[in-house]
């Protein structure tokens, strides 16, 4: 029976703390259940826990569960557990203080928090997330028994400053906590907390894992208009994540990702993990097989989604995966984290970005294990998921190598095949130290540039870039395994041979030059407003001249792409690059030679530019005065 009453003021601070929660603090009313939920379930492990240990060898855990119980007429919701319980110095200990050092403090950075998450964030600090049943309940009332006792206590409160304690000896070991719910009002965000449908919405969505059964009573009525209650059980309690490899099927991973990721298709790998000792986690990941309509987007948003001892935190947890790797989806299930952590406190908590170091490198090996063992399906992957990988070679330098080995990238040496960097190297020609490639919009126009004439005239193989961020990563990264990566339309190329195979001479090149200087001091002048020198090619060998950039030079992709960003940036003068062997520019040295003052000659060098220009796939200055010239000088040779 129940014994007299005694009344007992709050805490001071826990005072403060509950008008907080109750007003301010919460912006999502529902997580009120999970956290009771919460707090059921780690009843339930504890009386698990101590069952086997021997101190509470003789209690039944037959059943462990929590029930969720719905009084309409009373508006009543009620969570109970038959877990560990607790005795009238648990519960005055736990709920009537916060025993615990700097708590004024705290409470000074809640009340000077500008917003609701950064409080939340702080209030997630203590565990007191039981004092979130305020928010949506007038008074809560705690029925409470601790196994191996004889004897239950009973708590109420409304929240104002004291609550009521008293013993009662017909207590069933566990806790039950009932909550005298507000009327809903969609004003104050307080729903319907009565409805079944909103019930199990929310244990679907933050509880659904938990290890115990969540059951409700539900009606039924049959077809003879009988309504019967039948014990529903809303939780699926299939954390795959929580049990080893050898114990979930193939089947079983397939569905988990189907459910988290909304996709249709089964996942290209599945990365299923677990780490032990001072922090501990489990995580269970997917890579798809099929990139999400929005990778791309500014929207797109991380995969990952948090749990906390298999209560549901968070959707798109970035600070557990890089945005290269958003498209990577699944969960992490951590241990050791308070159920209210925020988004900011994890960007900065070591212990996270431990794990994130962990569960980067562990995406990259199952790539590069694909890449090894299955050839197919990695070029599968890498057609859909390639370009993002690559804006990792920007943004995350710690995995530059392990980002290297995984790319591959269209190149020369088969029109059909991609090729890895490893692949490359390997079928380099001997005393060639050099990786080359070119960017540009499409492979046909790579192929076609003029930049490429004697690289195949000479059997050097080029990589094809035609990926928007292969215009930055490959100025970021100076090399791979040792061996430089140069665009074959930057700075000076010297591939040590002539055409026909035989090494050119240093006596040969300078005579050359002599012969020419005077007509590539000329052109320099003559085209000073678009370029900045003109000078002999080495890498021509069909076209008349190309226009190349400095070794350090922003390439005119990556400058419109600049500006598109709205970045001011002043333009860049490039580098005129003549054939000296080509009719044309023969032709045009032996007019210079005779007649320098001409003006036709200018517009030929005009011509000649913007000839180069259009080649590569650039704009033209003045289209209208090119079209002329060309018309012009074309009408005067027929």
């Amino acid at each position: 029976m129940p014994s007299s009453v005694e009344t007992l003021e709050f805490q001071a601070e826990t005072r403060q703390l509950l008008r907080l929660v109750i007003h301010s603090i919460y912006s999502n009313k529902d997580i009120f259940l999970r956290e009771l939920i919460s707090n059921a379930s780690d009843a339930l492990d504890k009386l698990r826990l101590e069952s086997l240990t021997g101190s509470l060898a003789e209690v039944d855990t037959s059943d462990l569960h929590i029930s969720l119980e719905v009084d309409r007429d009373a508006r009543t919701l009620t969570v109970r557990d038959n877990g560990i319980g607790m005795t009238r110095d648990d519960l005055v200990e736990l709920i009537g203080t916060i025993a615990k050092s700097g708590t004024a403090g705290l409470l000074e950075k809640i009340k000077d928090s500008k917003d609701a998450a950064t409080a939340e964030s702080l209030i997630g600090q203590f565990g007191v997330g039981f004092y979130s049943a305020f928010m949506v309940a007038d008074k809560v009332a705690m029925r409470t028994r601790r196994a191996g006792t004889d004897s239950g206590t009973r708590w109420e409160s409304d929240g104002e400053g004291s609550y009521t304690i008293q013993d009662d000896q017909d207590l069933p070991v566990g806790t039950s906590v009932t909550l005298h719910l507000k009327p809903a009002d969609s004003e104050d965000g307080l729903a319907d907390y009565l409805s079944e449908s909103k019930i199990r919405q929310i244990v679907k969505r933050y509880s659904d894992f938990i290890r115990w059964p969540i059951r409700m009573a539900s009606d039924r009525t049959d077809a003879d208009g009988e309504t019967t209650s039948e014990l529903d059980t809303l939780n699926s309690m299939k954390a795959l994540w929580a049990r080893s490899r050898s114990e979930v099927t193939e089947d079983e991973y397939n569905e988990f990702y189907q459910q988290i990721s909304h996709d249709w298709l089964p996942p290209a790998e599945t990365i299923h993990m677990r780490a032990e000792g001072t922090f501990e986690y489990e995580a269970l990941l997917f890579i798809p097989s099929q990139a999400p309509f929005d990778l791309y987007s500014r929207e797109s948003k991380s995969g990952v989604q948090l749990y906390v001892k298999r209560v549901f935190i968070m959707d798109d947890c970035e600070a557990l995966m890089p945005n290269y790797l958003r498209f990577v989806k699944g969960v992490v299930d951590a241990h050791d984290l308070s159920l209210n952590v925020s988004r900011e406190l994890l960007q900065h908590d070591r212990q996270i970005q431990g794990v994130r170091r962990r569960l980067v490198k562990k995406v990259l090996a199952a790539v590069k294990d694909m890449q090894a063992k299955d050839a197919e399906r990695y070029t599968k992957v890498w057609a859909q998921f390639g370009r993002a990988l690559k804006e990792g070679l920007i943004e995350d330098t710690d995995n530059t190598e392990a980002l290297l080995e995984l790319v591959s990238a269209a190149s020369t040496h088969d029109p059909e095949k991609t090729t890895t960097l490893r692949q490359y190297v390997e079928r380099m020609k001997d005393g060639q130290d050099t990786i080359y490639y070119l960017t540009g919009e499409t492979r046909a126009m790579v192929e076609n540039s003029p930049h490429m004439e004697a690289f195949t005239a000479k059997g050097f193989e080029v990589l094809i870039l035609t990926d928007p961020i292969d215009e930055v990563w490959v100025d970021q990264v100076p090399a791979f395994d040792g061996h430089r990566l140069q665009s074959i339309a930057k700075g000076q190329i010297d591939l040590d041979e002539t055409a026909d195979g035989e090494k050119e001479t240093d006596a040969h090149r300078a005579q050359r030059e002599e012969d020419l200087a005077a007509l590539l001091t000329w052109l320099t002048t003559a085209l000073s407003d678009h370029i900045k020198q003109v000078r002999l090619s080495s890498r021509l060998t069909t076209s008349a001249a190309c226009i190349v950039g400095d070794a350090h030079d922003v390439t005119p992709t990556l400058e419109k792409m600049y500006r598109a960003m709205g970045q001011q940036m002043p333009p860049t003068k490039r580098i005129l690059e003549l054939n000296p062997t080509h009719p044309l520019i023969t032709s045009l040295r032996t007019a210079h030679d005779t007649n320098a003052d001409d003006p036709a000659l200018t517009e030929i060098a005009e011509l000649i530019y913007g000839s180069a220009l259009l080649a590569e796939g650039g704009d033209l200055p003045d289209p209208a005065r090119f079209t002329r010239l060309l018309t012009e000088h074309l009408t005067r040779t027929l």
